[in-house]
């Protein structure tokens, strides 16, 4: 009798609890509170839009400060800092699966299914609530670049991220260096034109055809723009993700602190300074152009091109402190055997958001739309840029309580485990060999 044995890999499930690093989750847990900020700015449907046809131009001294804030820390700040984390899981999911014993192919399916059922999600999500929504978009940008790029070697992450960065560059300099040689650099860009919040329809009274303006901004957004964003380098923070995953920066910051400095320095005062006229032209402390300040506008340029340097800093920053907090936790621990008390409690509430991200980033909206809205209570209408911010705030922290509570009882967030059964099935198992014989 003759026995061959043949071991086939079994993907394994989503990521355990004893598998998970501080830093991401923590990182996700504050972006989404900078996210929810950043959104405020369209649901304020009834103010008064300056040349830039996004933050509000009028309200109180108050007001205009949170506009300033924004417009320096938040404006296309946030999305950088999704980019990167979002290539970061997606590099932890495929490092985890192949280290368990799945084949590179089968990791690269199951990440290919996720990327589907997030762009489904997200067309779902901008239709019935929020035209802005970025899931899909991401969803795109993570099913092209995974097929491109989750097997390829550093050397070429490496070249593609220096390629992305000159497409960037060149992409923005391009009209402003034509517009400055031809002395109209003050002119680039059309004041004129539609206000960029009236593409989400939070001003529409009737919610079906508010519904129509968000599947068509959502459509753009997912696949136009996803599409752009390929071909005019806006896909480097994603690899820098897969890079900084593979090196596993999150992880050990203790291990990077050099790399983790240098990058909170340089790229939130590139950031923020890039980011500084636009903000200092929309509450009139500079005279400029309107047009140079309207959303194809030199100063627009300016602080979307540096946004990326700003969100990278974000996600240095917050390892750094995380590296510090683990330090010192584990050195108050040693000396008395007790917690650090209400700091890890915030710490774990906020982790508790980021492991929860994605239902959290849906609960923003549900929240918010049909209370702000003027096809929901219209509560949109009376608020203000500062108003708004703490109403943004009260909703996030809504949020940091369920997640908490859901941290406490040892249960994910309802999206992901719907997203988690729509990748795995039914039973999601930890990756385990079978072996199958026969004699």
């Amino acid at each position: 009798m003759t026995t061959t044995s043949e071991e086939t890999p079994v993907r394994r499930g989503g990521v355990r609890a004893e598998e998970r690093a501080l830093a991401p989750d923590l990182a996700r847990g504050i972006m989404l509170l900078l996210i929810v900020l950043s959104n405020t700015a369209f649901h304020l449907w009834a103010a008064r839009r300056g040349p830039s046809g996004w933050q509000p131009a009028d309200g109180s001294w108050l007001d205009h400060a949170v506009q300033f804030t924004m417009i320096i820390v938040l404006d296309l700040r946030v999305y950088p800092l999704f980019a990167f984390l979002f290539g970061y899981g997606m590099m932890q999911l495929f490092l985890r699966q192949t280290a368990a014993g799945n084949s590179e192919r089968g990791a690269a399916r199951i990440l290919r299914r996720r990327s589907l059922w997030l762009i489904v999600i997200g067309l779902l999500h901008s239709t019935l609530l929020m035209a802005g929504d970025i899931v899909g978009y991401y969803g795109v940008l993570s099913l092209v670049l995974g097929l491109v790029f989750l097997r390829r070697s550093e050397r070429a992450l490496k070249r593609w991220i220096c390629v992305g960065a000159v497409l960037i560059v060149f992409f923005a300099a391009q009209p402003v260096v034509s517009a400055l040689l031809r002395g109209e650099l003050g002119t680039l860009g059309d004041a004129g034109a539609e206000p960029g919040f009236m593409a989400y329809a939070a001003q529409e009274g009737n919610w079906l055809t508010a519904a129509q303006t968000r599947l068509e901004t959502g459509l753009f957004v997912t696949f136009l723009a996803a599409s752009l964003a390929l071909v005019g380098g806006g896909y480097v923070v994603f690899l820098l993700g897969f890079w900084a995953a593979r090196r596993r920066v999150l992880e050990e910051p203790g291990r990077h602190r050099t790399l983790l400095r240098r990058t909170a320095v340089i790229g939130i005062t590139a950031g923020w300074l890039g980011a500084l006229p636009a903000a200092l032209a929309h509450v009139g402390a500079l005279d400029v152009p309107a047009d140079a300040q309207s959303e194809e506008g030199a100063l627009t340029l300016l602080r979307d091109v540096t946004g990326n340097a700003a969100g990278l800093g974000y996600v240095a920053a917050v390892a750094l402190f995380v590296h510090w907090w683990t330090s010192r936790r584990a050195r108050v621990g040693a000396g008395t055997g007790v917690e650090v008390g209400v700091g890890a409690t915030v710490v774990t509430a906020v982790s508790a958001v980021g492991k929860r991200s994605l239902s959290c980033y849906l609960a923003h909206s549900l929240l918010f739309a049909p209370v702000l809205a003027a096809w929901g209570l219209g509560l949109g209408e009376h608020l203000s840029s500062w108003t708004m911010a703490l109403f943004a705030v009260g909703v996030w922290l809504i949020t940091v309580a369920g997640a908490y509570a859901l941290e406490r009882a040892g249960r994910r967030g309802p999206a992901e485990a719907v997203l988690r059964r729509l990748m795995y099935g039914a039973k999601g198992k930890a990756g385990r060999v079978a072996k199958a014989s026969a004699g």
